[in-house]
């Protein structure tokens, strides 16, 4: 399974972005997505960013990570109480 995270390019320096995903800052190879710029939001695979996101559609998926994250952690509570 695939698994590609969208995050907001923060600085560029020579093709690789400083990339923040909610308070959690990586690096992230632009060669396939050069048109990207501080601000862009990038969906982030591998360590390449692989495609440009608007801000709507990014922050639209990282709600919706963050409502699985809380699922599982709930669902992780119950299992233990029993």
């Amino acid at each position: 399974m695939c698994l590609a995270v969208p995050g907001r390019v923060t600085s560029i320096e020579s093709g690789i972005a400083k990339v923040d995903f909610g308070g959690i800052s990586q690096e992230a190879n632009l060669t396939l997505v050069p048109e990207a710029k501080v601000g862009d939001y990038v969906l982030v695979h591998a360590g390449f960013a692989i495609q440009r996101l608007d801000e709507a559609e990014a922050e639209e998926t990282l709600r919706l990570f963050q409502e699985l994250a809380e699922a599982a952690d709930r669902e992780e509570r119950e299992r233990r109480r029993r």
